[in-house]
């Protein structure tokens, strides 16, 4: 009886450590996307993205992974500066949902551009590293007093 009490507690006193851990290697992954988004890559791209990848962008338009990454290793999207905000992370077993601002200068299709955007991240662990399996964007709409 004492050796599963024993268990209990380390389980119960170690659950907040990997809990912190594991926001702290999603964090790490939005880190690494954002860095690779500017400066896109095919190799760093492929390993931060889930093979059933949904890239959904604030127009409405769905990319796979393979459209996601040749548009940004091509440079027909290009990110010159992206700022995040309000950051927020939620882990639940192996996903995590991150929901931040975007402030992003970029050039799409040859047309430098400002915007401003709501993003959803689904992250999910596979084979013990935190992948993109999903990303949807939205426009702010504009306010009025």
């Amino acid at each position: 009886m004492r050796k599963i009490t024993f268990i209990c507690l380390c389980l119960f006193m170690t659950s907040p450590i990997y809990a912190s851990n594991e926001s702290d290697a999603v964090t790490q992954a939005v880190n690494q996307l954002t860095q690779a988004l500017i400066d896109p890559d095919t190799q760093t791209l492929d390993k931060l993205t889930a093979e059933k990848l949904s890239y959904g962008h604030s127009s409405g338009m769905v990319e796979n992974k393979d459209a996601f990454i040749e548009k940004l290793v091509s440079g027909r999207s290009d990110f010159v500066k992206i700022i995040l905000e309000n950051q927020s992370i939620s882990i639940s077993g192996d996903v995590a949902l991150v929901r931040h601002d975007l402030k992003a200068d970029i050039v799409d299709g040859g047309n430098p551009a400002s915007i401003h955007l709501g993003i959803l991240l689904v992250w999910q662990k596979q084979s013990g590293e935190w992948k993109l399996l999903a990303r949807q964007a939205m426009k702010y709409l504009p306010t009025t007093k």
